[in-house]
């Protein structure tokens, strides 16, 4: 007896699965692995994958339901909704005029200690409330949902007090259970340090721990802590120190590292156990080898690399140590204001040398394990959430070619077309 179903899609013609041993990140040669099936089908019952591989077998299991919907994938590339582990949704305010210093050569540490950068974004954002937010937040997760990303990650940080981070997260959670995206939200109180606390960065950095953190807890409002550890923001030992607070409390590390400098981020993402060290530019090899050893996770961000003109991250070598990588946005005002992944995954190929497999292996399946959430999306296997793109493109490598312009044809989200 074939099973009902509500949503089926015919006449795909690369069907990219992801399908595989997907309970642990993938690295190495398994990045390459699509599970690509050519005419392919999927279909899906009450938002979860029932059936997906080749559409003579799919459609001998299953029968659409009088009123499912039934789509014609037009012989194009189908692949899972893309998921962005690191972003900045939750913002106020704009940093065009930083722009314009930085095309005329001033560096992103120069803004900062003229007052700019993050603190000029927590300004304004201590000045926006919490439904201004939530409306800024629901635009731009409507252009992420338009270019196929399914699941984010949101932090926040631009509070940088307690009522501002709580309101950032407050945001975040309005967001998630109101929008088609789902949004997992992360706690970034010690982002940069405030112009109250200039003086004395290991009193905020108390703050942090002390007042922040189990607030933070108390309302359940985050999965992970997260800590920009760079010269000029928090150094290794202050650091360290928020990451095991958070980590006692129940929420796991994050790190923003090696972004500008060498400050030895890697290695301290590693001794914590963190689930992903994110930018990496300036990583060193031991850094790398250590994260490697304890199954860290690289949270690639090319975007931010184009934007400031720096270096972008070594993921060739970083594969070669055995580091499972992953993409992200950084979507946020004033160094990677991107809302597209597949914008990402191209610059991912076109500016660290990844093949167009790997590439989209880190925007789906490692992407999702890059914030916990591999057993729900990433891939489309049988009882997964029904998150699928379909893109204007006949073939997967054609992806990263289209960068400057949005492939996406049709996306699903929990078996419903919404986008």
């Amino acid at each position: 007896m074939k099973v009902p179903v509500d949503l089926l899609i015919v006449n795909v013609g690369q069907l990219l699965t992801l399908a595989g041993p997907n309970e642990w990140p993938r690295t190495g040669s398994s990045l390459r692995e699509l599970g690509l099936i050519r005419d392919g089908a999927i279909a899906a019952a009450d938002g979860v994958i029932v059936a997906a591989g080749p559409a003579a077998s799919v459609l001998d299991e299953v029968v659409l339901a009088p009123d499912g919907a039934r789509l014609d994938a037009g012989g194009n590339v189908v692949l899972p909704g893309f998921v962005d582990p690191h972003t900045h949704l939750i913002h106020a305010g704009s940093r065009a005029d930083e722009f314009v210093l930085r095309l005329g050569g001033a560096t992103y540490q120069q803004i900062a200690e003229r007052g700019g950068g993050i603190v000029s974004t927590m300004r304004a954002t201590r000045e926006a409330s919490e439904d201004d937010l939530v409306a800024l937040g629901r635009m731009r997760l409507d252009r992420m949902l338009a270019h196929g990303t399914t699941t984010v990650e949101a932090k926040s940080g631009y509070g940088l007090a307690l009522d501002d981070e709580l309101k950032m997260l407050r945001a975040i959670h309005r967001l998630t259970a109101a929008h088609e995206v789902d949004v997992i939200p992360t706690f970034l109180g010690a982002h940069a340090l405030p112009p109250e606390h200039r003086g004395d960065p290991d009193a905020y950095v108390r703050r942090v721990v002390e007042e922040m953190i189990p607030a933070v807890v108390d309302e359940d409002l985050a999965e992970f802590c997260d800590v920009f550890c760079e010269a000029g923001a928090f150094t290794p030992d202050q650091s360290r120190t928020v990451l095991t607070a958070g980590a006692e409390a129940g929420l796991e590390p994050k790190i923003h590292a090696d972004e500008l400098s060498d400050l030895g981020g890697a290695r301290l993402a590693a001794e914590v156990g963190a689930v992903s060290a994110d930018h990496l530019l300036y990583a060193s090899d031991e850094g790398l080898s250590a994260m490697a050893a304890t199954g860290t996770m690289a949270v690639l961000l090319p975007g931010t690399a184009l934007f400031l003109g720096l270096p972008y991250a070594r993921a060739r070598r970083m594969i070669e140590l055995g580091v499972a990588i992953a993409l992200a946005t950084d979507f946020n005002p004033g160094t990677s204001p991107t809302y597209s992944m597949p914008m990402v995954i191209a610059l991912g190929c076109i500016g660290m040398r990844l093949d167009p497999a790997e590439a989209i292996a880190a925007a789906t399946i490692n992407a999702a394990h890059a914030i916990r959430v591999a057993e729900e999306v990433g891939s489309l296997e049988v009882g997964k959430a029904a998150d699928a793109v379909i893109l204007d493109l006949t073939d997967y490598r054609e992806l990263p070619m289209a960068f400057g312009t949005n492939p996406v044809r049709t996306v699903i989200k929990r078996g419903r077309v919404v986008g």
